[in-house]
């Protein structure tokens, strides 16, 4: 059934000819039942002709609205002339008036009313009722007349409803675009900004090289020992700030705009610390543990790690009310550091954790998943089950070699 009912919405003109030839062959019946009947007007083949024209109408409905109306109204006026009283084809009338009012253009749509207003009248005043009186020829007019104007009103509605479905429809696909092009704006504005952060930290290693290696070359002939471990310290550093490199043009386009601005020393697990100190004393209670035993990491995990508690405890602090508490857990692996930061506040749609930042001028779970997916690691953040927001990171650390 689906598919019959699709192919007969993929041709709807096959449709409106099957109900033409259905009302054809009716309109053939009944003026054949009424030829030679007294008092009946019209020839047979006059009656033929004017309901060959109206089923015509009906098929062509939908291709064709405004021209087929006014080969209506046409055929209607032929009617009066010849003296052709209505058939079962004059159905077609109601049906174009339908049509019209729903789909074609709007003065054929108000032709449309005023035509089917004037024409029951008419036909009445062409053929009156034998045997009734003035008031009773009226009431007859007036009763005919409401098929008309109530098929114009359902077309009127649907032409209404159809524009106001089309307006939902655009209007979700407008902010659907938008959607998509605040999403693609945060993240190149997130980009941008662990592109400034990790310029700070690829420069602090290559300056550790540079100093480490003209302190070998120096003390080269009078230390070796120095020197080797010298030379051990710019190994190291090489690879680690090779590592950022990698990651960086791992997430960021080649070709990015320049920004102009000042690059200043970014935060590290050490300092978590002091953020926690800091919530705590604007009033958000926070319990914070380390587990397992801290070591050097690198810098871009360091700083990861620091934003997304920052992050985290900010976006607590904006959604969890008044009375909302939290707690982060900072948990070293043999293989990677792991975070957990909870809180029992009343939370937020999860949308204002994905739109809003830390900050103000962050993006929320947008940014923290793309530093996350910049060293390489996993995000899970979503409500807790008895309420309030958990956000869940492991971030792999790669020891140099």
């Amino acid at each position: 059934m689906q598919r019959l009912y699709d192919f007969l919405r993929r041709h709807p003109t096959w449709v409106d000819t099957f109900w033409a030839v259905v009302l054809f062959g009716l309109s053939c019946v009944g003026v054949a039942s009424v030829d030679g009947v007294s008092g009946h007007h019209g020839s047979v083949a006059e009656g033929l002709a004017v309901s060959t024209v109206l089923c015509a109408v009906i098929a062509l409905r939908r291709r064709l609205p405004e021209q087929m109306l006014l080969l209506a109204a046409g055929t209607g006026v032929a009617q009066l002339v010849l003296d052709v009283e209505t058939t079962v084809a004059d159905f077609a009338m109601l049906v174009i008036i339908y049509t019209v009012a729903a789909t074609g253009a709007r003065w054929a749509s108000w032709f449309a009313l005023a035509t089917g207003l004037c024409a029951a009248t008419l036909a009445q005043i062409r053929w009156p009722v034998e045997q009734t009186s003035f008031a009773g020829q009226i009431a007859i007019a007036v009763f005919q007349t409401v098929p008309f104007a109530l098929a114009w009103v359902l077309g009127d509605s649907m032409r209404t409803r159809r524009a106001y479905f089309a307006q939902l429809e655009e209007r979700a696909a407008r902010l659907e675009k938008e959607r998509e092009a605040q999403a693609k704006v945060a993240v190149a504005a997130e980009r941008a900004r662990i592109a400034r952060e990790l310029h700070d930290v690829v420069a602090h290693n290559v300056s550790v090289m540079v100093v480490q290696a003209d302190g070998a070359a120096y003390v080269l002939d009078a230390a070796p020992d120095q020197a080797k471990k010298a030379l051990e310290t710019i190994s190291s550093t090489g690879r680690q700030a090779l590592a950022e490199m990698r990651r960086l043009l791992g997430v960021l386009r080649t070709g990015e705009h320049k920004e102009v601005g000042e690059y200043v020393p970014q935060p590290d697990v050490e300092q978590i610390d002091e953020l926690i100190e800091q919530c705590r004393s604007s009033g958000l209670p926070v319990d914070f543990k380390v587990e397992g035993t801290p070591r050097p990491l690198p810098s871009g995990v360091e700083l990861t790690a620091y934003r997304i508690v920052q992050e985290a405890l900010t976006n607590t602090r904006k959604h969890g009310g008044p009375n909302a508490g939290a707690s982060v857990r900072l948990v070293y692996f043999d293989d990677g550091l792991g975070l957990l930061v909870e809180d029992d506040g009343m939370g937020a749609p999860h949308e204002l954790y994905e739109e809003g930042g830390a900050d103000g001028g962050g993006h929320g779970l947008i940014g923290m998943r793309e530093r996350v997916g910049m060293v390489g690691g996993t995000l899970d953040a979503g409500p807790r089950p008895g309420g309030g927001f958990r956000i869940s990171a492991l971030l792999p650390l790669k020891p140099a070699h």
